[in-house]
């Protein structure tokens, strides 16, 4: 069977029912959720390539799982999109950092435009979902840019893994 590629998208922190908390409970329950259907589309031999968007929030959190995983399947690859140079500039010193740490263990990093414009996040998301055959999205189901990266995935006719962040119930679409 022919190795798949899976990006992921998902909320900011401010988005998500814990915010930057990623010590609650509720986050550690999602990262679990995540941790297991990453793990089985890997042992199912499906997936061996994943790409992050590199945002805060889930993109990030999904990319230091892909990085842990690794340890156990080192067929495993992950893929920095980078929706611009500057996408990191603005951010606190310790999200600088953890930034940084996924991008110099990635296997490949994309660099989707240069600079920044009010179209490269959106760019960045085709990118991710063009370059793929899943989506694993984190999505509780409002408008936002997760939403229109979900749609555009079934437009594309991706299968897509929703994970609705409060209840943590996981639909494919």
């Amino acid at each position: 069977m022919e190795n798949l590629t899976c990006c992921f998208t998902g909320h900011r922190p401010q988005s998500l029912p814990y915010g930057y908390n990623e010590q609650d409970p509720q986050c550690v329950k999602l990262r679990m959720v995540i941790w297991n259907l990453m793990n089985k589309l890997i042992k199912e031999n499906l997936v061996t390539h994943f790409i992050s968007g590199m945002a805060l929030g889930i993109d990030q959190m999904c990319a230091e799982m892909v990085i842990a995983l690794r340890d156990k399947h080192p067929e495993v690859t992950l893929e920095c999109a980078i929706p611009c140079e500057e996408q990191a500039v603005k951010w606190t010193e310790p999200q600088r950092d953890r930034y940084f740490w996924i991008a110099e263990r990635c296997d490949k990093e994309t660099l989707v435009q240069h600079h920044y414009d009010k179209d490269c996040m959106q760019i960045r998301n085709r990118y991710m979902v063009d370059s793929s055959e899943i989506v694993i999205a984190v999505w509780n189901g409002k408008p936002s840019g997760t939403g229109n990266t979900v749609r555009y995935a079934q437009e594309k006719g991706k299968t897509v893994f929703v994970i609705d962040p409060e209840t943590l119930s996981i639909q494919t679409l």
